[in-house]
């Protein structure tokens, strides 16, 4: 996957106005770059209205992060109909800038001939899934545009926060890192249950050790498109002294059948907690991943606190 390390060539910059002098000067605030690449989120799985609703989301909070950026959300499996596909949205993207040189040229303006990348296509992911990743990876290839792909989301602290917090919002973990109050029904070992096999897994195993310095208890991450992996992963925690079990998606949604969630709960008689959805980080994630491929610098992504 390429990961460029400076900026497209080719992208005006908007330059920064002075800053006000003194101790109270508010920062300027961050914009996209102008005529910079589309972010298009590619978003796995068969879509829904629920998955379109989870994307609108995402994207939503990548724009209120950087006024000015053109996201737009590519489905992996798309109808092109209600549900755009990947491709059909970076030939609609290529179209458009084409479409405002020429009309630049015919106004008279002295305009520059587009170049670099048309879009920076961000998969969806939390980790790495090699089947789907090669499929978004063909389709960007099947569109003729020029269009850099990023890695997944995670592992990222980020994604640790959004594990706790789902884990605290389903009853399953304390809140607070400082044990100030009790939840009678927090779980003494977790399991990350993760799609995309072993490279997913030690993936997630990278993020467990985050949620599990957060959350003092075990963790170990588990194939959930492996039979019989989120079982032995329980029983190893169980061998260990954990009697209390939590399931925790390491997943955003979309990518995988809700029903294998609740199926593997059920299966190891443990909770589970709601996959990662539409948690403020993962739009900022998304946005660090368009702006580390740009070569410019937003703000350090910030989640809810959960101490």
């Amino acid at each position: 996957m390429s990961s460029p390390t400076g900026p497209a060539s080719g992208l005006p910059v908007r330059m920064p106005r002075p800053r006000q002098p003194g101790r109270h000067r508010r920062p300027e605030p961050l914009a996209a770059p102008e005529g910079a690449p589309a972010l298009v989120l590619a978003v796995p799985g068969s879509p829904s209205a629920a998955t379109r609703a989870l994307a609108e989301e995402v994207v939503s909070i990548a724009r209120s992060e950087l006024p000015g950026l053109d996201a737009r959300i590519g489905y992996v499996d798309g109808d092109d109909a209600e549900f755009p596909t990947l491709q059909s949205v970076l030939a609609r993207a290529a179209e458009e800038r084409t479409a405002r040189y020429e009309q630049a040229v015919a106004a008279g303006v002295e305009a520059k001939e587009p170049e670099g990348p048309v879009a920076v296509v961000v998969p969806l992911l939390a980790g790495p899934d090699g089947a789907l990743l090669r499929v978004i990876r063909q389709a960007v290839m099947d569109s003729r545009v020029a269009a850099e792909l990023t890695d997944v989301l995670g592992p990222h602290p980020l994604l640790a926060e959004a594990l706790h917090v789902r884990l605290s919002e389903a009853g399953l973990a304390r809140a607070d890192r400082a044990r100030l109050f009790t939840v009678a029904t927090a779980a003494d070992g977790i399991i990350l249950a993760s799609v995309g096999g072993e490279e997913a897994v030690q993936a997630a195993g990278i993020t467990g050790m985050l949620l599990a310095a957060r959350l003092a208890v075990p963790v170990m991450a588990a194939a959930l498109d492996e039979d019989g992996a989120i079982t032995a992963v329980a029983d190893q925690l169980r061998s260990s002294g954990s009697q209390q079990l939590a399931l925790a998606p390491y997943l955003i949604g979309p990518e995988i059948d809700p029903t294998l969630v609740a199926e593997a709960a059920q299966e190891t008689g443990c909770a589970a907690a709601e996959a990662l959805g539409a948690y403020p980080a993962i739009g900022k994630l998304a946005l660090s991943k368009y702006t580390a491929a740009l070569g410019i610098a937003p703000p350090q992504p910030q989640g809810a606190q959960v101490h």
